[in-house]
């Protein structure tokens, strides 16, 4: 296991694949860790370097107490890049890792080649739905709200996969703080006015029966960026990444090709 000292936490990270290939920087989504990427990973082509890390109070990155920034996830991720990509990379993120991805190209576009980004949005939800499940999960905790948590991130048919009993003890050891943490950062983020002076490669994929970001929501904002692309995954909700990997990893790796001349 890896561990990178940056911003008063450790940070968990992991690489994969060819050490002098291109980087491919990936970001998991709330409620999971970077365990996400694995059944895609291993189908991406060699010749590639592979590199996730656990966002700030999942998996085994430090837990700080909520509540938590857009900002202070953005500086993680760049810690990570400076510190052990070193150089301009390709960066996938999912969910809250897309909106980081985001706003770490906007920050530091020398550290972005190109920009794939799975379920995500430059605005997540309301104020209030994010207040409400702060709310729950320091009362209740997650074990409460995981069944909503699945029914969100799964489709009809996944839903009821045995597999799922294991995303199920993931989120469910995912730590309060960085839970609750994490929601604040997507409470507070807004980078709708901001989105539209990226210059770079950007794809967007979803999947069709997302109930967290839906694919209406997805769409608004691959508008809002000058040429980017979308595709949507049939038959896939909320982490296309686990239900359809072979799909998912397919577009993955089209993109990571399209994008790795310099």
């Amino acid at each position: 296991m890896n561990v990178l000292d940056a911003n008063g936490i450790a940070i968990h990270w992991r690489e994969d694949g060819d050490a002098s290939g291109l980087p491919v920087v990936f970001s998991n989504s709330l409620g999971t860790d970077l365990r996400l990427w694995d059944a895609v990973i291993s189908q991406l082509p060699k010749g590639f370097r592979y590199i996730r890390f656990d966002n700030r109070g999942h998996g085994l990155t430090s837990v700080t107490p909520a509540p938590y920034t857009l900002d202070m996830l953005i500086s993680d991720a760049e810690a990570v890049m400076d510190a052990v990509v070193g150089g301009p990379a390709i960066f996938v993120g999912l969910s809250i890792g897309g909106i980081i991805g985001q706003g770490l190209a906007l920050k530091r576009p020398d550290l972005v080649k190109a920009l794939f980004l799975s379920n995500t949005t430059a605005r997540f939800g309301t104020v209030e739905l994010w207040q409400d499940r702060i709310d729950q999960v320091e009362a209740q905790g997650l074990a409460a709200m995981s069944d909503s948590i699945l029914d969100r991130w799964f489709s009809s048919e996944g839903r009821h996969k045995r597999e799922t009993v294991l995303w199920r003890a993931m989120v469910e050891r995912t730590p309060v703080d960085g839970y609750a943490g994490c929601s604040a950062a997507l409470r507070d983020a807004d980078l709708r006015d901001r989105v539209g002076s990226l210059n770079l490669p950007v794809f967007f994929v979803t999947g069709e029966e997302d109930g967290a970001t839906p694919p209406d929501v997805v769409k608004a904002t691959a508008t809002l960026i000058p040429g980017a692309r979308m595709e949507i995954i049939a038959g896939t909700g909320h982490l296309p990444c686990v239900e359809k990997s072979e799909a998912y990893a397919a577009i993955l790796a089209s993109f990571m090709k399209e994008n790795s001349s310099d």
